[in-house]
Formats: C-alpha cells, sequence, structure tokens
C-alpha cells in the first residue's frame, strides 16, 4: 500500500469513526421527536390504529437531509440563467412525442374532465409529462419516513410535520401503505401531489371509490384538472402566446411596481398588466398563433432577454405557477401543451 493510499485509509476510517456517534445521536433525536409527531397525530384525529402501525416502521432518513440540504436557494444570487436550455431538456422530442399518445389514449377521459372543469387536456398531459414523465418515474422514497425526517430537521418543521400527519389520513382513507411513495420532498403519484393536496383535491375519475393517483389515469386526469379548476382557471383563455418584442421598444415604462408576498423573484420578472388589444398597439406580433380576444389581460416576460422569443402571460399562466412557483416550469409546461395539442 503506498503512503498516499494509507493516508486516505486513515482518513477514511477516523471519518466514519466520528461519524458514526452523530448518526446514533441524530436517531436517537429523531425516535424522540417521533413522540411529539404521534402525540400530535392522535390530537388531529389520526385513528390509533394508523399511528401503531407506522411509528415502529419509521427510522432517520439521512439521503433525504442531505438532499434537502443540497437545495439551490441562495439569497445573495443575482444572476437569472438563460430559459433556453431549460425548454430544450424540458419540451423535447421524446416528451412530446410521448405526450401525444397520452392524449390521444386519454382523449374521451379528458374531454369529460375539461367539460367538468374547463382545463384544457392538453395542460393535464403536460402537467402529467413535467412531474412524472406521464408515470414513467413518480419517486421511491418512503414518503412518511422523508416527511417524519424533514419535520424533525426543522427547517420547515411546521410545514413537514402537517404533511405527515396528512399522509397518515391518507392512510386511514384506506390507501396501502407501500403506495405512498415519492419524492424525497412529500409529493407522491402522477401529479405530484403532497399529501394534504391529496387530501384536497384527489378525485375519483373511475368511479371506484378511491382517488388512486398513483396507478389510474383517471383518476390522475380528474385530480389534476381539479386542482386547477380550484386554483381559479379560465376556461376560454390561453396560458399565454409567444411574441417578438420591437425594436426600440420602451421596457423601463412598464416594469412591475408589484412585489408579490409569494415567490417575489419569479413574479419581478414580470410587467405590468396591460390588455391584449394594448400590447398589440405597442408593436408587440404573436408567433405561431393568432392574438387572443383585445380584452384579455396579460403581462410580458422575456426570459432570454432582448432580441428572443418572448411571451404574454395571461392569469391562467399564474394557474400554472400555483403549480409549481417558477417561471421555466410553467412556460415549459404550456409549451409542451401547445406541442401536445398542436
Amino acid at each position: 500500500m503506498t503512503r498516499g493510499l494509507k493516508a486516505g485509509l486513515m482518513a477514511t476510517i477516523l471519518a466514519m469513526a466520528s461519524a458514526g456517534p452523530v448518526a446514533a445521536q441524530d436517531e436517537q433525536g429523531f425516535q424522540s421527536y417521533l413522540n411529539t409527531l404521534r402525540a400530535q397525530a392522535l390530537a388531529e384525529s389520526v385513528t390509533r390504529r394508523t399511528v401503531d402501525e407506522v411509528f415502529p416502521t419509521l427510522t432517520l432518513s439521512e439521503r433525504t437531509i442531505e438532499l434537502d440540504r443540497a437545495q439551490p436557494g441562495n439569497p445573495g444570487r443575482t444572476a437569472t440563467p438563460p430559459f433556453a436550455p431549460y425548454r430544450i431538456s424540458h419540451v423535447d422530442a421524446a416528451r412530446i412525442g410521448r405526450g401525444r399518445s397520452t392524449y390521444q389514449a386519454q382523449r374521451a377521459r379528458l374531454a369529460r374532465v375539461e367539460r367538468e372543469t374547463g382545463v384544457p387536456e392538453s395542460i393535464m398531459v403536460a402537467i402529467w409529462g413535467h412531474e412524472t414523465n406521464y408515470g414513467a418515474y413518480t419517486g421511491n422514497f418512503d414518503l412518511l419516513r422523508s416527511l417524519a425526517t424533514l419535520a424533525y430537521e426543522g427547517r420547515r418543521r411546521e410545514l413537514f410535520a402537517s404533511e405527515f400527519i396528512a399522509g397518515l389520513k391518507i392512510l386511514d382513507r384506506g390507501i396501502p401503505r407501500e403506495r405512498l411513495k415519492g419524492s424525497w420532498a412529500g409529493a407522491t403519484g402522477n401529479p405530484q401531489f403532497l399529501p394534504s393536496v391529496y387530501l384536497r383535491l384527489a378525485r375519483d375519475g373511475d368511479g371506484d371509490g378511491r382517488a388512486d393517483i398513483w396507478t389510474s389515469p383517471a383518476d390522475t386526469l380528474a385530480s389534476i384538472g381539479n386542482y386547477f379548476e380550484n386554483a381559479g382557471w379560465r376556461p376560454g383563455q390561453p396560458w399565454g402566446i409567444a411574441v417578438r418584442v420591437p425594436a426600440g421598444f420602451d421596457r423601463a415604462a412598464l416594469t412591475t411596481r408589484m412585489v408579490s408576498p409569494r415567490c417575489p423573484r419569479v413574479f419581478e420578472r414580470h410587467s405590468q398588466w396591460r390588455t391584449m388589444a394594448e400590447w398589440r398597439a405597442l408593436g408587440l406580433v404573436p408567433q405561431g398563433r393568432g392574438w387572443p380576444a383585445d380584452s384579455v389581460q396579460a403581462t410580458l416576460i422575456e426570459p432570454d432577454g432582448p432580441n428572443a422569443t418572448a411571451y404574454l402571460l395571461t392569469s391562467n399562466y399564474r394557474v400554472i405557477l400555483d403549480y409549481n412557483c417558477s417561471n421555466f416550469y410553467a412556460l415549459s409546461v404550456g409549451l409542451l401543451a401547445d406541442a401536445v395539442e398542436g
């Protein structure tokens, strides 16, 4: 063994030795915290049977903590990356092709949900495509273990403790524990609902008496449609349109002065609201699609800067942001929906 390898091995052994007691202490602290969660669950009417079945199975998920602490979010970051690379990877030929196949295969179900909710078929398909690639990957983390771990970690304790208890209530509704798999952050099923969202908005789309967002396309689409209707989708309006901005356009005159209480960095990139008629008078030109009704209100965003494709965004775009508050996400959902339908 070389001197370098020996030194490296000793460092690894020392690191493992020092990590052991810390990990043990974390597990001990986690098990102690579960007593608090148990009391909270019973106080919020989770059945004792569910509590007694779940709590003995819970252990700390160190991988969940690692992933949570690795999330971006440096408040000092000012540069915004261009949208084009994200669009290329999220609205690609494979996802469009699979989306069109899903769209055709589910037309009868989609048409029924659109009649009931007013949410376009293509938007529902695009959400499904973006969240889990049409059900191809829904996550394999034990949802209750991850949520209990995140609550214990404490950075957003109130949120994750509440979601953990909502997960227990899902079990009380008869959903088997093995179904509750998902992302490390607690989203589950084809539409990647948090447990509280499932309890509020998941719907039975096939009439079997159960809202199965994990294996039933009918329930998945009915639930997505219900989410969007609940969030305020306006039938008959597009999410937005791609436009070309003329040279010499006065952007400073349209800078928004509003500060959103939710996702301010997302909304600060939007301009002031104007009607489509006003945008047309300012020289903007649609790309690919014609103008919506003159009275429709929209904001302008230029996600790749001047001299690139811009977008006029209606209030329905804000509904997509309610699902995931990211301009790149919402733009890609809209563009995928247009491609799937077109």
